[in-house]
């Protein structure tokens, strides 16, 4: 037996085990061809993948080190006793060779395979391989098999409730935080509305961001079901959720591989919202060249996945497609997107009409789930909820609900990005207007980020300014101004 170490070492979602080449357990040649152990000792055996070094500050001869992810999942102090078996590689790889052949899977296989990763018996790039394959050939019935793979007998279950709804948005678009309005009026209207959403790490401009500036994220099934009971509505993270630990995995790969895949994203949003006990969804899929899906065809043929999963799965799925050529607020960032969002709440002069009027058209479609309401009725409803001010009493009880936190300023360093000719705004680029505000400091800071003041079709004079770059750091504002030197992400034409 080996005793146990803990190496302070995180490798994204993989176990790893060190031990020295003159291991006193296990002869080096073994080791040479075997990389994957089953460590026992612990509640149950641990698969991890085998690193041999000569090191010995590293590890000793009688020690097994375990990087962070291995050591808390085993739950054994330093200096345990443990003893490891060699093993074979899962079967279900075979199934994934199979897919990659270019064969369709049955549900088992799906679980199977989802059952592996998530007990960490893929490396990462054997999870690379899996979603490669997926994103190259997959099949209706497939997606609906991949996402009912992740669900656990653990979901939300909301009994008393006939209709429990949500709001999600397939893809990127600068400034579209509408999830927080929407979530505000259907919870006044008094439909239950659990946003559950994902902290994205490669995406500084989402839900979670936004929703962080004002309160809590971090809350417990439990308190969502107390949340939800009291205030009908709660954005939380998904991190407590069962569904999260093999989401978690897909997603860390799926964004080191850049893969931006519609099939992938559905199978994903399809069991995070059944995992929430969301039985009414509505989907809004903006369309453009920098969007997630680039054209009518292609959001056509997702409106019809999307309809024959939600058949198969029961759940009630409404389907939108919206414009997604341009950002649709003024805020880009975490607190420039929230100051959006309130502004809109309080029905400010200065709130951002195209949030507002996409903001008021979704949830109006929401509302529309219920049987009460006739077809077009939803609309005129969630703009008296939102003139009222029932929207903002209801957001507000959900930021007191979940622990207020105090407004945070705006970054300190503010410049101007002017127009360098007369003419009218015809475009925005999405993707330079991101990249703009990450170099700016939106993925590091809250405070930070891009406030647009023209959009397509304004007017501009040669020195006005089209946005402002907010950012807290000298090295943010001097990296965002070189490349907005080179573009400005706006298309100017006389």
């Amino acid at each position: 037996m080996l005793k146990l170490k803990h190496l302070p070492i995180s490798s994204f979602n993989e176990n790893i085990a060190y031990v020295h080449k003159d291991c006193i357990a296990y002869p080096l040649d073994e080791l040479k061809t075997i990389t994957r152990v089953d460590i026992h000792g612990g509640a149950a055996p641990l698969c991890a993948f085998l690193n041999v070094t000569d090191d010995a500050s590293v590890v000793k001869p009688n020690e097994i080190a375990l990087n962070d992810e291995a050591f808390k999942l085993l739950s054994l102090p330093e200096g345990a006793r443990v003893n490891i078996i060699f093993s074979e590689p899962p079967m279900s790889l075979n199934m994934v060779r199979k897919k990659i052949q270019g064969h369709v899977l049955s549900l088992n296989e799906y679980k199977a395979i989802i059952t592996d990763i998530k007990m960490r018996k893929y490396t990462n790039i054997e999870v690379a391989a899996f979603l490669t394959a997926f994103n190259s050939f997959v099949t209706a019935p497939e997606i609906v098999s991949l996402a009912q793979a992740m669900l656990t007998e653990r979901n939300l279950f909301w009994d008393e409730e006939e209709i429990v709804a949500d709001c999600y948005t397939i893809g990127s678009v600068p400034a579209n935080n509408v999830d927080l309005l929407v979530t505000s009026i259907v919870a006044a209207y008094g439909i239950p509305i659990p946003k559950v959403v994902i902290p994205n790490t490669s995406s500084c401009y989402g839900t979670a961001n936004a929703m962080k500036v004002f309160a809590d994220i971090d809350k417990s099934a439990i308190q969502l079901k107390r949340l939800i009971k009291e205030n009908r509505g709660a954005v939380i993270s998904y991190e407590t959720l069962p569904v999260a630990k093999i989401l978690s995995v897909l997603n860390s790969v799926g964004n080191f591989l850049n893969i931006d895949d519609d099939a992938l994203d559905i199978a994903q949003l399809l069991a995070l919202k059944m995992a929430a006990g969301v039985n009414h969804l509505l989907i809004d899929i903006p369309v453009g060249p920098e969007t997630l899906i680039k054209n009518a065809k292609q959001a056509i043929k997702v409106r019809k996945f999307l309809e024959y999963a939600g058949d198969k799965l029961g759940i009630t799925v409404d389907v939108v497609v919206t414009d997604g050529r341009e950002p649709v607020g003024q805020g880009i960032g975490a607190v420039l997107s929230a100051r959006d969002v309130m502004r809109i709440l309080k029905c400010k002069d200065n709130a951002p009409e195209g949030l507002t009027q996409k903001a008021l058209f979704l949830a109006g479609r929401v509302l529309e789930f219920d049987p009460d309401l006739r077809g077009g009725q939803g609309y005129a409803i969630a703009k008296e909820i939102l003139n009222s001010g029932r929207a903002l009493e209801a957001f507000n009880q959900i930021i007191d609900d979940q622990g207020g936190h105090q407004y945070i300023e705006l970054g300190s360093l503010v410049h101007d990005v002017l127009s360098d000719k007369n003419g009218t705004v015809v475009a925005i680029d999405n993707t330079t207007i991101k990249k703009i505000g990450r170099l700016a400091g939106a993925d590091k800071y809250p405070e930070a980020g891009i406030f647009l003041l023209k959009k397509t079709g304004d007017k501009v004079a040669k020195g006005e300014p089209l946005f402002q770059i907010v950012a807290c750091d000298s090295e943010s504002l001097s990296a965002a101004l070189s490349f907005v030197d080179a573009d400005n992400a706006y298309n100017i034409e006389k």
